[in-house]
């Protein structure tokens, strides 16, 4: 199946699990393209999505939170998975649970969302960012369990067959 692959990411961190998502895709036999949300223009040739972005302040960055507002009813027509990775060193906490998830499942019909912990390196911050962090009281490093990103990204394969889709 052709696999659209299309994640948000400010300082490269969601962009990363987005790779290892677009990676084990390939090795299960799928054509898959990775772009970020400003370039899609449409979804025209694409079997499913895999559709991401990282949290900040409980929200999906704009570009993806547009890109689902803009290609919604062609969304609603294909497979759709959604992952979000923030902060929080656990994946469950709030801070990983952006609002806007829910009503986007709903409204899409997407077969799941997933979040996953991030990775924080406070010296690309912008000053705003990092006074946002100071009082999360995040934690410096590198978070993701990409172990866990590749195991949710062969359940999202384990489905994408003709006969499944």
């Amino acid at each position: 199946m052709r696999v659209l692959v299309t994640i948000a990411s400010r300082h490269g961190g969601t962009w990363g699990i987005g790779e290892t998502v677009a990676e084990v895709l390939r090795q299960r036999g799928h054509e898959v393209t990775m772009r970020e949300p400003e370039d899609v223009a449409t979804l025209d040739g694409v079997d499913a999505v895999v559709l991401g972005s990282a949290v900040y302040t409980a929200h999906w960055l704009p570009a993806a939170r547009e890109l689902a507002d803009r290609l919604a009813d062609d969304l609603a027509q294909r497979p759709v998975w959604l992952l979000s990775s923030g902060l929080a060193t656990q994946p469950a906490a709030a801070a990983n649970s952006p609002h806007e998830i829910r009503e986007l499942v709903e409204r899409i019909g997407a077969r799941g969302h997933r979040s996953f912990r991030g990775r924080l390196d406070r010296s690309v911050l912008t000053f705003a960012e990092r006074a946002v962090i100071a009082g999360a009281r995040a934690r410096d490093g590198d978070h993701r369990d990409m172990e866990a990103v590749a195991a949710w990204a062969e359940e999202v394969a384990d489905t994408l067959t003709p006969a499944h889709a």
